[in-house]
């Protein structure tokens, strides 16, 4: 019988080595296993723009020309372990592009496939919830700080981080989990409740985040502030004996002496405010009137020595008011005896946009980080 035409799909009759094969999200209720060792994705992704790609998420294609500047496939890459032929790469690239639409929900909750998403990870499908947590499971958390220290560098050559001012907070997102837990109380009015921790360090000139750590709802502050102190110290390549002591700007969580004691041996000065309980205003209403120095109607400074912790350092006085009957004091614990003005009328008030990074970019996937999962985006 003779022989009219040749079968298509002959390439893939291998049985010697047989592709590697992913779940993947074909639809919104649909899922399927298709083959992702690299002549796979290669050729069905050359498929794909053959065909021509369009659709609402084309606009993903405008970050390409981001990627290439900061190294984003190399970066990948060296965090995967793998190729950049590989999947593994790629399926974090995915990760990445759904903070940038700000859709990190369950996957099968919307329909991303078929709409040029995928292609712009270079993948011909779009890897699904459980590929996903695979890829993450199977890197450590010192992976991913390395990462965020390599990304902060490139970061830090195109200029995006001044590192002059820096600004620590803590940010608590309520947390669901079923395990045994501490739990903080966000007001005084609100019931403690079970809260996944998360710590970020910022440029607060530029509102641009340096480095972040998440911990379990047992870690205290200042358990976690050396680790985040070194994370910004790589990223802005600070030496101790340095020219260059940035100042971190911290709210009255870090006023302990455990963190002053910790920040000395480091790169850093640090200005806390006090807590102004009522033996602190008592005292700082007794100062002598020629303590304070007037800087303009109604506002004057005063400095001093003040032991804390095991070591000597500085307390700024600010005083608001004109009439001794209305005077208003804040305190506040300096490191180092920098210019008083410059440190509380200019470069603490830099760090309250912290706030505003939390509330306008938590939507990047964030504020959706599990209890313990350290290998948030």
């Amino acid at each position: 019988m003779p022989i009219t035409a040749c079968k298509k799909k002959l390439y893939a009759l291998n049985p010697k080595t047989p592709p590697a094969t992913l779940l993947t999200q074909r639809t919104a209720r649909r899922r399927r296993t298709e083959p992702a060792d690299a002549p796979s994705l290669e050729r069905q992704v050359r498929q794909l723009l053959a065909d021509k790609i369009s659709g609402n998420q084309v606009g993903l294609w405008l970050l390409l020309p981001e990627h290439l500047r900061l190294g984003t496939g190399d970066l990948l890459c060296r965090w995967s372990g793998a190729g950049p032929e590989t999947v593994q790469p790629r399926l974090a690239l995915q990760a990445l592009h759904e903070a940038a639409l700000c859709t990190c929900n369950l996957r099968c909750g919307r329909t991303l496939s078929q709409k040029g998403f995928e292609v712009a990870n270079g993948l011909p499908f779009v890897g699904s919830d459980q590929a996903l947590h695979d890829l993450f499971a199977a890197h450590t958390v010192a992976q991913a700080q390395s990462l965020q220290v390599a990304l902060g560098k490139l970061r830090r050559a195109s200029g995006h981080f001044r590192g002059a001012w820096l600004g620590l907070d803590p940010h608590r997102l309520r947390s669901y989990t079923k395990r045994q837990m501490r739990r903080h109380r966000s007001h005084d009015q609100l019931r403690p409740s079970k809260k996944a921790q998360t710590f970020f360090c910022l440029d607060a000139q530029t509102c641009q985040p340096i480095a972040f750590t998440i911990a379990s709802g047992a870690r205290t502050v200042a358990q976690a502030t050396p680790e985040l102190l070194g994370l910004a110290r790589q990223v802005l390549g600070l030496e101790s004996d340095g020219p260059v002591r940035p100042l971190v700007l911290a709210d009255e969580e870090h006023y302990t002496g455990e963190i002053f004691d910790q920040v000395r041996g480091q790169p850093f000065d640090l200005l806390v405010p006090m807590k102004s309980h009522r033996a602190q205003l008592a005292r700082w209403r007794a100062m002598p009137e020629e303590s304070f120095q007037r800087r303009w109607a109604g506002y004057a400074l005063a400095r001093q020595s003040y032991p804390f912790g095991h070591h000597e350092c500085v307390e700024l006085i600010q005083r608001s008011g004109e009439r001794s009957a209305d005077y208003q004091f804040k305190g506040f614990v300096s490191t180092r005896g920098r210019d008083e003005l410059e440190q509380l009328s200019s470069a603490f008030p830099q760090r309250w946009p912290v706030e505003e990074f939390f509330k306008f970019n938590q939507a990047l996937g964030w504020q959706r980080a599990g209890t313990l999962n350290l290998n948030i985006r």
